[in-house]
């Protein structure tokens, strides 16, 4: 188990002596996915016929159901099952006191008469075919009880609260030096308000899931980039121990925080399959993905940059608002890359939460950064604007020693290298500065640029290798690929390490039964995943060596073989006679703390605004 407490040294992955890191690999997974033996959830084979679910949303957008009636879609062709909050299994709470993850929740289903937003499950149909299930579904009558509710962030702002947060690192405000005096002294000052609307997911593959029970176990077929903590949400709300469910989730068409969670499709197909005793498959059509799934809070911020004449920053405050589900408590980290940036002495961050009567908001591409650094990096601009200064030499002027807010070092800090080798590629030296200088035709034309960051985080996985009695070696893990390349980045790490080349490597990941690990999302999943298979390699290494008579220090793996102190043995040979394993584990340790952890880019476009209706490409 390597537990990250100092930063790594040297190792065979540096070597890259059979240079597979960094070079162009077609997809491992590519041929299967052209060929169509890719199998997506709603496309797994299952062991017996299964019958179809179809949910039924709200219609209104907020109060309780005063009638539900059922009877025409019972009656109607082939209807198996039809479930409302009067007849659904008792099912664990969702509790915002859980401290495990948060989606890991209990999420239940049709569990009493309230509505709590639009589009929210009320009914759930299941019948022998999909057509069945849709037309039954249809036949359901519901007669609410409408109630008002909040359904506007501007409008709800006086409703704003503090986010709780138990990681101190995701601590809702933060603040260094007196803000409000440093700005009131600056030479210069901006002080701008942003906007930002809903984002919905548009995945693909829309969510679907297939559940089947053998005894009293769950193996549920999904859309999942999480599976231990979907794993661990169907166990809390089917009220069940966490080793009776299996999450098999080997191919993810497209994820990007929306498949985080999971949802109703997997959690009623769970149910009915095990009232029904056979599988049952349910897909969200693409329109119940608007609602039956998460989407990106809108946000209200505020950015306020004090500076002096030669632009360096003397003041920066970021403040956000964010709405979340009434009873939810997820915020949006808009304000979190500006602890982080740029440096300045004299600091102030807050995010405050608005709950709305809207589904549920959770993380959407890049949560907290793809809207918080809208809001940062136009007003920089608008800073290098006033001061008429060029905004990659602004940006380049405010780099940090250190982490300003932390003060601590940080891992690696790459944002000047990108400002520049930007600019270079991009040819910014030609930019005119007046805005509409340049047109063509009806278009005016313009140049822009933005700075990136990342939180580089790392999370603990865990990871098993075995090298065959063919001399392939096989890697076995739970972690998911939602289009990312997690099949060919992890084969390349594994072929380097052990000298094969890449197609006597074979990964067997997506499935909760395999080593735990860290999952996709938030940008970990790689570093997490791929360190835990390092370290299981490297383990691996030890022991072919030991079996060779080879010093482990000495040994050098390539072309399928192990060479070293005059000897040279295939690994075939080598395992020829007994198969070898290994396991590896990563934990983060101290280096999260001791460091500030962060990735970087630069962004540079050109852009062209049509003068008569504004069209921008």
């Amino acid at each position: 188990m390597i537990e990250m407490n100092e930063p790594a040294p040297p190792n065979a992955l540096d070597e890259n002596r059979q240079g597979l890191i960094g070079r162009p690999l077609d997809r491992v997974d590519g041929p299967w996915k052209v060929m169509g033996k890719a199998p997506y959830a709603f496309e797994v084979r299952e062991t017996a016929k299964p019958a179809y679910g179809c949910i039924v949303e709200a219609t209104i957008a907020k109060g309780s159901i005063v009638a539900i009636d059922t009877r025409e879609a019972e009656r109607s062709g082939g209807v198996l099952l039809v479930l409302t909050h009067r007849n659904a299994p008792r099912q664990g709470s969702y509790n915002l006191e859980d401290k495990d993850d948060r989606f890991a929740r209990a999420r239940p289903q049709l569990a009493d008469a309230t509505v709590r937003h639009y589009g929210q499950p009320v009914a759930f149909v299941v019948a022998e075919t999909f057509e069945q299930a849709r037309l039954a579904a249809q036949r359901i009558r519901v007669r609410y009880a409408p109630k008002g509710g909040d359904f506007d962030l501007e409008a709800s702002l006086e409703k704003a609260a503090k986010p709780r947060s138990d990681d101190p690192r995701r601590q809702p405000d933060t603040r260094v030096g007196n803000f409000e005096q440093a700005f009131a002294r600056a030479e210069v000052r901006i002080d701008q308000r942003y906007t930002t609307p809903f984002h919905a997911h548009a995945q693909m593959e829309p969510h679907a899931a297939l559940a089947q029970w053998e005894g009293d176990r769950v193996t549920v077929h999904c859309s999942s980039q999480l599976l231990e903590s979907a794993q661990k949400c169907l166990a809390k709300t089917l009220r069940i121990p966490v080793e009776k469910v299996r999450i098999v989730s080997r191919f993810i068409g497209g994820g990007f925080g929306g498949k985080l969670p999971l949802y109703g499709d997997a959690i009623l197909s769970a149910i009915a399959a095990r009232m029904l005793k056979r599988p049952v498959k349910t897909a969200l059509t693409r329109q119940q993905m608007f609602h039956v799934t998460t989407h990106r809070s809108s946000t209200i911020q505020r950015v306020r940059l004090g500076a002096g004449a030669d632009g360096r920053l003397t003041a920066i405050a970021h403040e956000a608002w964010s709405h979340s589900a009434r009873f939810d408590d997820f915020f949006e980290t808009a304000a979190a890359q500006t602890r982080s940036l740029y440096a300045g002495a004299h600091r102030m961050t807050r995010q405050r939460r608005v709950p709305l009567d809207l589904p549920v908001s959770d993380s959407t591409r890049a949560p907290g950064e793809a809207v918080g650094l809208l809001a940062l990096e136009v007003a920089m601009d608008e800073l290098a604007e006033r001061l008429a200064l060029d905004p990659v030499e602004l940006r380049i002027r405010n780099e940090p020693e250190q982490d300003p807010e932390l003060h601590i070092p940080y891992s690696t800090r790459q944002l000047v290298r990108c400002l520049r080798e930007g600019a270079e590629r991009f040819g910014w030296a030609g930019r005119s500065a007046a805005p509409r200088a340049r047109t063509e035709g009806r278009q005016w034309i313009g140049l822009g640029m933005a700075a990136a960051t990342r939180g580089n985080f790392l999370r603990p996985s865990k990871c098993q290798v075995r090298l065959e009695a063919d001399g392939t070696l096989t890697a076995r893990m739970s972690m998911t690929d939602i289009g990312t390349g997690s099949y060919t980045i992890f084969t390349q790490i594994a072929a380097e390490m052990l000298g094969l080349p890449p197609e006597r490597v074979r990964m067997e990941l997506g499935d909760s039964d395999l080593p735990e690990t860290a999952g996709s999302g938030g940008s970990f999943g790689a570093a997490s995943a791929g360190s835990a298979l390092f370290d299981a390699c490297q383990r691996l290494r030890g022991r072919i060596a030991e079996r060779a008579g080879i010093a482990a220090d000495a040994a050098v793996f390539a072309d399928g073989a192990v060479r070293g102190d005059g000897r040279s043995l295939s690994l075939k040979e080598l395992a020829a006679a007994n198969v070898l394993s290994a396991d590896g584990e990563i934990k983060p340790g101290r280096l999260l703390k001791d460091y500030s952890q962060q990735a970087y880019g630069a962004q540079f476009a050109e852009v062209s605004v049509d003068m008569d209706t504004g069209e921008i490409r």
